[in-house]
Formats: C-alpha cells, sequence, structure tokens
C-alpha cells in the first residue's frame, strides 16, 4: 500500500517540478551575472528527481504514520510554494519577488521536516537534503539579486 502513496506524493512532485519546462531559465536568465559556485546546469535536474523521489519517500512514510496531520499539511504547504517559485523568478522575471517565495519555501521545508520526524524519523531524515538544496537556492538567489541590482530593481517595479 505504501507504493501507493508514494506514487501520488511523487505525481504532486512531478508536478510542482513541471513549471520549469514551463518556465525555463531561457536567455534572460543565461545574460545575469551569476556567483563562481553557481552549480553546473547539469546538476539541477539531477538533484531535483533525488530530492522529489526523497520528498516522495517521505510523505509516503509518513501518510502510512498514525498522527500525521501536521507533517502532510506541511508537506502540501512545501509542494505549494515550491511548484510556485519557478513561474515567480523565471516567468515573470521577479527576483526579489522570487527570493520571498524562497523563504517562505525554506521555513515549510525546515517545519514539514521537524514534523515528519516526529512522525517518522526516516521521513525527517528523507527531508534534510531538500533542505539544504534550498538553503543553497536561496543564497544563489539573493547572490544574482546583488550581482544584478538594475535588473532586480527594473524587474521589481513592473
Amino acid at each position: 500500500m505504501i507504493w501507493v502513496y508514494f506514487a501520488i506524493f511523487l505525481a504532486a512532485c512531478f508536478a510542482a517540478g513541471s513549471t520549469g519546462g514551463l518556465f525555463p531559465p531561457g536567455p534572460w536568465y543565461e545574460r545575469l551575472k551569476k556567483p563562481s559556485w553557481t552549480p553546473p546546469n547539469w546538476l539541477f535536474p539531477v538533484a531535483w528527481t533525488t530530492l522529489y523521489l526523497c520528498m516522495a519517500g517521505a510523505g509516503a512514510r509518513a501518510a502510512i504514520s498514525p498522527d500525521n496531520g501536521l507533517a502532510m499539511a506541511l508537506w502540501a504547504l512545501q509542494i505549494a510554494l515550491n511548484g510556485l517559485w519557478t513561474p515567480v523568478f523565471f516567468g515573470l522575471q521577479k527576483m526579489r519577488l522570487g527570493l520571498v517565495v524562497l523563504m517562505a519555501l525554506w521555513v515549510s521545508v525546515a517545519a514539514s521536516m521537524v514534523a515528519l520526524w516526529m512522525v517518522d524519523w526516516v521521513a525527517g531524515l528523507l527531508f534534510v537534503p531538500y533542505l539544504v538544496w534550498v538553503s543553497v537556492a536561496g543564497a544563489l538567489n539573493l547572490s544574482v539579486i546583488r550581482l544584478n541590482p538594475d535588473v532586480a530593481r527594473h524587474h521589481s517595479e513592473g
């Protein structure tokens, strides 16, 4: 039965991740200055596939556990915020608003990790790489804003 839950959570992850195909980085992002530690482009799909598998596993493990209400609510919140960042940052080209979404995502992932841990420690552990990745993404988002202040300001006005 856990495999049915896993498939449902994985579908939710890939639905959120599909925004990357709908709103690809494109020439606008390529022209931006980025920090030297920016991960290579090939790493993003590899990292997100791995993270989505971990997230789905965490969700499935928690779903079959008792007293999972808060963990499931927070899981739903984080996946919604996960799916929001790409359209905001790449689609609308709103770097500052993207950072706000990422900060909310970080808080929801951290809260999810704790709530999942309380239900099933393996589920909580499966969210640790996700929190690390969202931390790196937040630092990258902030660095891109700082390295491109005129672009960030221009796109915040419109």
